[in-house]
């Protein structure tokens, strides 16, 4: 059975590989591309994007349905989670300091992808009794035409991230639990399986208030962990970013090749964390209820600022200044740990314990709730629901505890599948979504609040969930 698992492991390994090595290519085009194309609206309109946030954080847009700012929880949620702790501690490990510098610039390129990915799928979404469904499977077959594509990403999304994706969540919070507390990885994966089916089969509604109540409070408090050990070092801050800096552009290692595996593992695990062109955030903020598409487009920029420029490097941070990546034999979720308790005491191992089971927790919700989206997708209704909920249930339970180099690969492998899929149809429908982001400026301009109709860009077929221009409304031409 070893042998097995071994060879499986180098299979999986492999063609995970060579799929994440088209992965970056794919988004480092498309950031470039669209983020001429759009003058950079992740930039230019960032004071648009943070008043959004503050107003969905204060006021519902609807007494229907999930609210702008519910949605941005289930998005963070995804985000934010085992890429941001462990996956951090393996750039660092695998790449060194320098790899921060890469998961920075992939996350200011991502912005522009989340927003066209976002957007688009609340153009295309469709209404499903009180809520909304959406997502890259929804606009592959609205707007590029490909049924089958939309099937092809909508079986792989379910595979991915509602399988494997989530019992790799649940294996991380196990690894956590038991690093800390000494609690056995198997009471814990009972735990995590009891409390996940108590909160998906209260459907999304209940997903997401969960995220809505833990996402603010697990990132604040993980933030303040972070912010103490910078305090502690603070003569050492700018020896770290020194080091950063050196390392990301070490052209002395460039002819040995060492150069090349400090982009990549910087790249890699800043796609892998923040999720642009997954197709996750898009699908999760398709549930919200926006008068204008572009706002959740902008709230997706939004979601990959704190992902990855403020969580991943605050554990980034930790891990460089407490220097155990040169000591320690730990990889992951247990070396991140290991740097916090080093620097702050044990007592913050414990409370970060706390931060990663809720960072896990939310994770495995919204990425139940993308898995619950393509199966809508496929089935046209809710056929089959309550058998994938019991599937993924027991998914987490062998999740948590299964050995996490397999869990990772595989993990790794589905994510790059459904990237592909997904960045690849978006370099043909982006200008759609920059059509739609101009729409959203114009009437900005002229001091309104946006409003979006079937008809505001003139020749958008397959159009469902939006109402048409009333009589003398003003429309782009």
């Amino acid at each position: 059975m070893e042998g097995f698992l071994t060879s499986l492991n180098d299979i999986v390994l492999w063609i995970g590989g060579n799929l994440w090595n088209l992965v970056l290519v794919l988004a480092t085009l498309l950031g470039v591309i669209y983020g001429f194309r759009s003058k950079f609206i992740q930039f230019r309109m960032w004071g648009e994007t943070m008043r959004l946030v503050r107003d969905r954080a204060t006021q519902r847009e609807d007494g229907e349905g999930v609210s702008g700012f519910q949605a941005l929880c289930i998005t963070l949620g995804g985000c934010i989670g085992t890429g941001n702790v462990a996956g951090v501690a393996m750039a660092i490990v695998y790449g060194g300091p320098g790899a921060v510098f890469w998961m920075w610039l992939i996350a200011l390129l991502g912005m522009v992808t989340s927003f066209i990915e976002n957007t688009l799928a609340q153009v295309y979404k469709e209404k499903e009794g009180l809520v909304f469904r959406g997502g890259p499977s929804y606009y592959m077959e609205k707007a590029a035409g490909s049924r089958l594509l939309g099937v092809i990403y909508a079986l792989s999304m379910i595979v991915s991230l509602g399988f494997a994706l989530a019992a790799l969540q649940a294996n991380t919070i196990s690894l956590s639990v038991n690093y800390s507390m000494k609690i056995p990885e198997l009471a814990t994966a009972i735990i995590i399986a009891v409390f996940v089916a108590l909160v998906i089969f209260g459907g999304i509604k209940r997903i997401a208030t969960a995220a809505e109540l833990s996402v603010p409070f697990m990132t604040i408090v993980y933030i303040a962990l972070a912010f103490g050990v910078i305090l502690v070092n603070i003569t050492e801050v700018p020896r770290m970013f020194a080091l950063i800096f050196t390392e990301a552009f070490n052209f002395k290692a460039a002819a040995g090749g060492a150069i090349g595996n400090v982009i990549y593992q910087g790249l890699k695990r800043g796609v892998f964390s923040n999720g642009a062109g997954q197709g996750d955030a898009p699908t999760a903020g398709a549930s919200a209820t926006v008068s204008h598409p572009a706002k959740q487009g902008l709230l997706g920029t939004f979601a990959i600022f704190i992902d990855t420029i403020v969580v991943c490097t605050a554990t980034a941070f930790v891990i460089i200044l407490s220097e155990v990546y040169l000591t320690s034999s730990l990889v992951g979720i247990e070396l991140s740990q290991h740097a916090f308790s080093s620097m702050l005491g044990g007592w913050a191992g414990i409370l970060l314990s706390l931060c990663i089971v809720l960072f896990c927790f939310t994770s495995i919700m919204s990425n139940y709730y993308c898995g619950e989206s393509c199966l809508a997708f496929l089935t046209r209704g809710t056929q089959g629901r309550t058998l994938y909920r019991v599937i993924f249930v027991v998914a987490i339970f062998f999740g948590g505890i299964t050995g996490v180099d397999l869990m990772w690969n595989i993990a790794d492998m589905f994510c790059a599948i459904i990237v592909n899929i997904n960045m690849m149809t978006l370099l043909f429908l982006g200008g759609i979504a920059i059509k739609v982001g101009e729409d959203y400026i114009r009437q900005r301009k002229m001091g309104l609040e946006p409003i979006f109709y079937r008809d505001s860009i003139p020749g958008l077929k397959n159009i469902e969930a939006w109402d048409p221009a009333p009589q003398g409304a003003k429309i782009a031409e």
